[in-house]
Order: structure tokens, then sequence, then C-alpha cells
């Protein structure tokens, strides 16, 4: 129930403009955008079951919520659709989410990395699986280890390690 009232809220701060552009971007093809909703809603869930004090602060549960939310967008796409598609889309959806949530610029950062580490290990999963068999367990031991590695960062000039998550909350 608690999910339900965190979206909920989230829909009740866009500006007319902004739901608007939500609903272009939902309606260029509604097949991804619904199973990029039940993507959100399931990385929301799971990170807040691993995570319950950081999942939805700027934490290492932030972190873990944002590469696992990239991974299950993808994997659900891919069971209608390329990956190269899904991909693309994955991209559109999690920058367009930045965009429309804004945030301080390090916060920003954040989410921006962690989702292309969450990309990233998807891809180097690729060529081992078909894509038709992904399943979600797949994706949390490794993204808890990454997790557990996540690099902590206080100022927007650090250098991350492309394949390390990162937090700015402790």
């Amino acid at each position: 129930m608690r999910t339900l009232k965190v979206f909920i809220n989230s829909f009740r701060q866009l500006t007319f403009k902004k739901f608007i552009r939500l609903l272009k971007l939902s309606l260029s093809n509604p097949i991804f955008s619904v199973l990029s909703f039940i993507a959100t809603v399931r990385a929301y869930t799971i990170a807040k079951k691993y995570y319950p004090r950081t999942n939805s602060t700027d934490g290492k549960g932030n972190a873990f919520r944002h590469a696992l939310w990239c991974c299950l967008i993808l994997m659900y796409c891919c069971k209608v659709s390329s990956p190269r598609k899904c991909l693309q889309w994955c991209k559109k959806v999690t920058d367009f989410h930045e965009e429309i949530f804004p945030n301080e610029p390090l916060q920003t950062k954040m989410d921006l990395h962690n989702n292309s580490v969450g990309i990233q290990f998807f891809e180097s999963l690729l060529p081992g699986i078909h894509r038709q068999f992904f399943e979600t367990s797949f994706f949390i031991k490794e993204l808890i280890e990454k997790t557990d590695q996540a690099v902590f960062v206080t100022n927007m000039e650090e250098e991350i390690p492309a394949e390390q998550l990162m937090y700015i909350q402790k």
C-alpha cells in the first residue's frame, strides 16, 4: 500500500506540462510503458525489501534500486522486442525520469550513473542467456555485491569507475 502512495504522490507533483510530456512518451510505446511501470514498482518493492532504510534516500539502497530498475525494464521489454530497441527505450525513459523529477546536480549524477551501471550489467548478461529466459533473480545477488562495493561520493568532480555503483548519503 505504501508503494502505491509513493507513486501517487510522485504523479501529484507533476506540472500539467510535465504530465503531457509523460503522456506523450507513454503513448509513443504503450507496451514498453506498461512494462516499464511494472519494472518500476518491482524495483521499488525489491529495494525496499533489501535496503529498507536507504532505498528511497541517496544511500546504497537507492543505488541498488536504480541499477535494478534498469535491469528490470530491459528484462521485461526484451521479452517483446529486440535488445537494441529496449536499450534505447530504457535510456530514454530513465533519462526522462531525471528530467521530470529534478534533483540536485549530485543526485542526478548519481542516479544517471547507477542507471548506466544497471544497463551495462544487463548487457553483460545478454550473450550468455537468451533474452526470453531472464528472471529477476539473475540480477539480485550481483547487484547486492555491487552495492556492497559502491563508492561514496561527496562532490561532482569525483570520478567513479563505470562499473561501480555510487551513493551520496551514508
